[in-house]
């Protein structure tokens, strides 16, 4: 029995369809029982239970034989002391559980402490979560391409792409679907200790090959609009973001164009297979 946790995010979800998809039993760990219907509905089994509750967390860990964790994406508050909270309980529920192996995503980029905004809280991720299981590895994708369909309506209706990212820069991108198969296919595999995952596209790609693939997929030119770096935080706030989160994210955009969003030397290093337009096909409003 394979256990997943956030199943209904993009990571958590794309490993549990793959584990699905490939005949494992799967069992999804989810903060609200209303949202397991359709997890249930393909097979897996649901449990409720929330990261910082560790006694819940390892019941609903007991008897995996191994499980995909990971550091749910900030909302409002600390970012840092949140994955210090949230990290502590759930290394708790793994060595009360007894788990026998680890698969917890984390980031490029999260060998550093500082520097790099919210990829550093990874950082301390791992370091929380490191040994608690006798098999650990550290999934270290690049930035999400999924990420891209919160300006999809602006490649749309205004033909553009606004953007935080050098156009012309290219740095590990990668599908869901490649994260999720490469959970999947580690949550498979046997080893003892730890290891760290590097995981990218099948190319690096930059904000300006984001663009081409949106006009590709859309049938009209999209040009990348670089966002000027004393504009963002206001962008942000009028989207909603919570100052500490908004200062976390820029933080990381930072990291990025200083070039320490970057893959480690000595790491596995893996690529995945689906294509930028195939990923941009996913998030496009088309119609």
């Amino acid at each position: 029995m394979h256990v997943v946790l956030g199943a209904n995010g993009r990571a958590g979800g794309e490993t549990a369809r793959a584990l699905l998809e490939s005949g494992e039993p799967v069992r999804v760990v989810l903060r609200n029982a209303r949202h397991g219907e359709r997890w249930a509905a393909l097979g897996a089994e649901v449990a409720v239970a929330r990261i910082e509750a560790a006694d819940a967390m390892a019941h609903a860990l007991k008897g995996a034989s191994g499980a995909f964790l990971l550091n749910p994406p900030p909302a409002d508050g600390d970012p840092f002391v949140r994955t210090g909270e949230l990290g502590a309980a759930l290394a708790a529920a793994v060595r009360r559980a007894r788990l026998p192996k680890a698969v917890i995503l984390s980031s490029v980029g999260a060998q550093h402490a500082s520097g790099t905004g919210v990829i550093a809280t990874l950082n301390r991720f791992e370091a929380l979560l490191d040994g608690a299981s006798p098999a650990t590895a550290f999934l270290r994708p690049g930035y999400f391409v999924e990420t891209w369909d919160e300006v999809a309506p602006a490649a749309k209706a205004d033909r553009t792409l606004p953007t935080f990212l050098d156009p012309a820069k290219r740095i590990p991108m990668v599908s869901t679907i490649d994260v999720g198969r490469a959970a999947a296919g580690l949550l498979r595999e046997e080893w003892t200790g730890k290891r760290i995952v590097e995981l990218s596209g099948p190319e690096d790609w930059s904000a300006g090959d984001v663009a081409t693939a949106f006009a590709a997929v859309l049938g009209h030119p999209v040009a990348p609009i670089l966002v000027p770096a004393e504009r963002r935080a206001a962008m942000l706030a009028e989207q909603g973001v919570p100052a500490e989160v908004a200062a976390a994210l820029l933080g990381m955009y930072e990291g990025i164009a200083n070039g320490l969003v970057t893959q480690q030397a000595g790491n596995e290093h893996r690529r995945g297979t689906t294509s930028l337009k195939t990923a941009i096909e996913r998030i496009v409003p088309t119609k």
